[in-house]
């Protein structure tokens, strides 16, 4: 059995370098059951009783599959710590709840998000590409890829679906970076985080309470007017949903296309390949993308009654934390699993969350986008190189905040 002698809880241990981060999940992986973590101190949160770190690919599916036994809405699930009531008027979105309030909510917001209604929005997304590439063009090489590239794409689509008018673009990137910065000293004042967190939901919150009163056409309205056999978001489910949807439709996609291009960049046999036919290539490029950038890295849960899984006890009250990011490279289910294979299939990632009720909502809609923008990319700029990322320093979001660009 490894000796573990680090510690998943710590702020040091998501700044090391990344073949470091990758080697301590493997020997997680190799244990006879999941490692149990002391919880971080924070100062605006009670400390908790630690949690089970589920690294495995099977675990994560098996406790996804079973929200009766693994709740999301018991504290939080996209934090460790119990929030404060306080966080939860901001940050209580239906990704924080379980049946049947989530399923409530689900069903109202579920209908912008269909493979239909994005279909709607296929042109809008080829034109903003379009003219994203325009722009690097004009500017030249050696242009930060993330936030002229990257960050732009569903930022602008994100915002196009909600109705919301250009010139409020900046304010809502600026507020989602500190949202999901971490510890990150670029984006937060590390002496006062709950403010920062704080502040930067309430002025989500006011913007879509703004817009919301004489809402432009998109689906703030149809949020707005959304009536499924009599139920409608509240004006706070409104401002949670908001601030979910501008946050994670934005910071996960511009992840995944900044990591695509590094990997790109690294492993040029896989470029070679992939250009040589775009069309029969691009699909599973995205999929492998996807499943070794793992945006977000985890999702907790906490346990509701004792219970087995895949021959471990867990006690009702204890914490798992889903560690989507070691499952997609569990050794067990995807061979060479460090290595960019744009063949492989098949490939059950869990990029997009486990099965299950809280698989995301926004899975189509993020593989049309990084779709359409590597297609516009490589058409155009076939040898654009993606240079050393600057990464952000959180457990939470795999993050790339910089990264310069040559072509």
């Amino acid at each position: 059995m490894s000796v573990i002698d680090f510690d998943l809880s710590a702020a040091e241990f998501w700044a090391l370098p990344m073949n470091d981060r990758e080697e301590a999940f493997r020997r997680l992986r190799e244990l006879d059951k999941p490692a149990f973590f002391e919880e971080m101190e924070i100062s605006f949160a009670p400390r908790g009783p630690g949690y089970h770190a589920l690294v495995r690919h099977a675990d994560i599916l098996e406790a996804s599959r079973h929200p009766e036994l693994f709740c999301s809405g018991d504290g939080g699930a996209t934090n460790i710590p119990d929030m404060p009531a306080e966080f939860t008027e901001y940050f209580g979105s239906m990704i924080n709840m379980d049946d049947p309030r989530h399923a409530r909510l689900r069903r109202i917001v579920s209908r912008a998000f269909t493979p239909r209604m994005i279909k709607q929005f296929e042109d809008d997304v080829a034109l903003a590409a379009t003219r994203i590439v325009d722009d690097l063009i004009a500017a030249g090489p050696g242009v930060d890829f993330v936030t002229q590239v990257a960050a732009r794409l569903p930022l602008k689509i994100i915002c196009d679906m909600m109705g919301i008018p250009e010139q409020h673009y900046g304010f809502i990137f600026e507020r989602s970076n500190i949202i999901l910065g971490g510890f990150d000293p670029e984006y937060t004042d590390l002496d006062n985080v709950a403010a920062n967190l704080l502040n930067a939901g309430l002025e989500l919150q006011q913007l879509v309470q703004e817009l919301a009163a004489d809402p432009p056409p998109g689906l703030i309205a149809s949020l707005t007017s959304a009536n499924i056999d009599g139920e409608q978001l509240t004006p706070q489910e409104l401002g949670s949903f908001f601030i979910l949807l501008v946050v994670a439709g934005n910071e996960t996609t511009r992840n995944a296309i900044s990591y695509g291009l590094r990997l790109l960049t690294r492993n040029p046999e896989q470029r070679a390949l992939l250009l040589s036919d775009l069309d029969r290539h691009l699909p599973g490029a995205v999929e492998e993308i996807v499943r070794l950038a793992a945006p977000v890295n985890y999702m907790r849960r906490k346990v509701t009654r004792d219970c087995e899984m895949n021959g471990n006890q867990y006690r009702a009250g204890e914490k798992v934390v889903l560690f989507y990011w070691s499952a997609n490279r569990d050794e067990t289910v995807f061979a060479d699993s460090l290595a960019f294979d744009i063949t492989r299939d098949p490939n059950p990632h869990v990029g997009f969350g486990g099965p299950g009720p809280h698989f995301c909502l926004g899975a189509h809609l993020a593989r049309r986008e990084i779709t359409v923008m590597f297609r516009e990319l490589l058409t155009r700029l076939p040898q654009i190189e993606g240079g050393r990322p600057d990464r952000l320093h959180s457990s939470f979001i795999n993050g790339i905040k910089h990264m310069e660009c040559t072509f």
